[in-house]
């Protein structure tokens, strides 16, 4: 199961520089490849809003 990014995003990209396997980019929330994502929650642990949750 991956992460996925919800409209709660406010595009601040703490979750960017903590996602070990690079699987976070920018737009205009920041989206998680699925294929990439190792189910880590590293970024759900850094958001200030929450937006990261398990698909």
């Amino acid at each position: 199961m991956a992460y996925k990014i919800t409209d709660a995003c406010i595009a601040c990209g703490a979750c960017e520089a903590e996602c070990p396997v690079e699987a976070i980019s920018a737009g205009d929330i920041y989206v998680i490849d699925p294929e990439k994502c190792i189910d880590c929650g590293a970024c759900a642990n850094v958001c200030p809003v929450d937006a990261p949750q398990p698909e």
